[in-house]
C-alpha cells in the first residue's frame, strides 16, 4: 500500500472545511471567493482546490447559493416535410390601425414544405374559437382530413385553448408547440411575417379599418402565393412548389442556360447556375443550422 502523501489534510482539517463552508457567512460562496475572504482574516486552512476536494467528497459542491441549479435544455421535437400538407405551423400577428393602441389580428398557416399560405383571416380579437374555424377551413380546403398533418405553434393562449385542441382531435391532426421562452422553434412563419411587414406595400401608417386589413391581406397573400419567387424553393414560388411544378419548371430553366452555353461557351467560366429542385424541409433538425430570413421568407 502506498504511504499517506505528507501534505494530505488531517480529519480535524477536513472537517474545519466543511464547518466554514456550512456557517451562515460563508454557505452561499463558493470556494473560490471563501479562501481570499478567510485569508483577508489572517487565516488559512488549505488551498481552493481542497476546499473543492472536500466539498465535492461531502456532497456540498453544487447547489451552493440561493441560485436554482442549472436545467438541462430539451430539444425541440424535430419535423420533416417531404411533401405538402404533412408540417404547417401558424401564429398570430398585429396589424396596426390608424387608431392609436388598436390593432387587427392576421391569423395565417404555412405549409412549411411550400411556403403556401395554406390559410389566413383578420380578426379584431384572438381567440381559440376563430383559430379553431381557420384550421377546419384549412384542413378541408386543403383535402387533408384524418392525414397524419403536424400544425406547429408558439405557447400562446389561442394555440393552447381547449377548443383549438379539440378541433385539432377531431381532425386528426396532431399538436406541436415551441419550447417554452424560445424564439426560433417557429422560424418560417416567423420570417413570413417579416417579408409581410417589410415588403414596399406596408402600409406604415395602419389599417383604417377591419375591410382594409383583409383587402391588404388578401392581395399580399395572392402576391405571396403565386408571383414570389422564393429563395429558399430555388426561386419557384410556393403554389408552384405546392402543386407539384417547381420540378419542370426548374428542368425548363436549366434547359434554357444549356443552350445558351453551348451556343456561346466563351461567356461560361464554369458551370450553370443551380437548378435543382429544393428536397425535404425540416422543422428544428437535430442539428439546427441558422435560418437565412431572406431565404426562409
Amino acid at each position: 500500500m502506498r504511504p499517506a502523501p505528507v501534505n494530505k489534510l488531517s480529519e480535524q482539517e477536513r472537517r474545519a472545511i466543511i464547518d466554514i463552508c456550512n456557517t451562515a457567512e460563508y454557505a452561499s460562496l463558493p470556494p473560490a471567493q471563501i479562501v481570499p475572504a478567510l485569508l483577508d482574516k489572517g487565516e488559512y486552512i488549505a488551498s481552493e482546490s481542497s476546499f473543492y476536494r472536500v466539498l465535492k467528497a461531502a456532497g456540498q459542491l453544487t447547489g451552493r447559493g440561493r441560485q436554482k441549479s442549472r436545467q438541462k435544455v430539451v430539444k425541440p421535437t424535430s419535423y420533416t416535410a417531404t411533401q405538402p400538407n404533412q408540417v404547417h405551423t401558424w401564429d398570430i400577428t398585429y396589424l396596426p390601425s390608424t387608431v392609436r393602441g388598436q390593432f387587427y389580428y392576421l391569423y395565417l398557416i404555412e405549409d412549411i414544405y411550400s411556403r403556401k399560405i395554406v390559410g389566413y383571416e383578420v380578426h379584431e380579437t384572438e381567440c381559440g374559437e376563430l383559430a379553431s374555424e381557420l384550421l377546419q377551413r384549412t384542413v378541408f380546403r386543403e383535402k387533408c382530413f384524418q392525414q397524419a398533418l403536424v400544425l406547429h405553434s408558439d405557447n400562446g393562449s389561442p394555440m393552447k385553448s381547449l377548443t383549438l385542441k379539440a378541433k385539432m382531435e377531431e381532425l386528426g391532426v396532431l399538436s406541436s408547440y415551441s419550447r417554452p421562452r424560445v424564439s426560433n422553434d417557429n422560424p418560417y412563419v416567423e420570417s413570413l411575417f417579416r417579408t409581410l411587414k417589410y415588403i414596399p406595400q406596408w402600409p406604415s401608417n395602419g389599417f383604417r379599418s377591419l375591410n382594409d386589413a383583409r383587402e391588404w391581406v388578401e392581395r399580399f397573400v395572392q402576391w405571396y402565393n403565386t408571383e414570389h419567387k422564393h429563395s429558399a424553393l430555388n426561386y419557384v414560388t410556393p403554389d408552384e412548389r405546392h402543386h407539384g411544378k417547381d420540378k419542370q419548371i426548374l428542368e425548363n430553366r436549366k434547359q434554357v442556360l444549356m443552350l445558351h452555353r453551348e451556343a456561346n461557351p466563351a461567356r461560361w467560366s464554369g458551370n450553370i447556375r443551380n437548378c435543382e429542385p429544393v428536397g425535404k424541409v425540416e422543422l428544428n433538425p437535430d442539428k439546427t443550422p441558422e435560418i437565412d430570413e431572406e431565404k426562409a421568407a
